[in-house]
């Protein structure tokens, strides 16, 4: 399980609770790699939604929707 810990505990907890919702809908995807993909889009879009509420720099979560190809949003 991946961890954040920004310093900003709002932050950190958003993305927490979006890193275990990712984790069950990657459990439940089984093979289906459209599903396991998808997962990571809402957890990414999720992170990225909380750091900028919260002030901080979305840049990563916006580098990581990029490579899943969605043009960072």
């Amino acid at each position: 399980m991946s961890v954040t810990n920004s310093g900003n505990r709002v932050h950190d907890q958003n993305c927490n609770a979006a890193e275990m919702t990712r984790q069950v809908s990657v459990a439940a995807a089984g093979n289906s790699q459209t599903s396991v993909r998808n997962a990571e889009i809402v957890y990414y879009r999720a992170c990225r939604a909380s750091a900028i509420a919260n002030g901080l720099s979305p840049a990563q979560f916006i580098a990581a929707l990029q490579e899943l190809g969605t043009g960072g949003s």
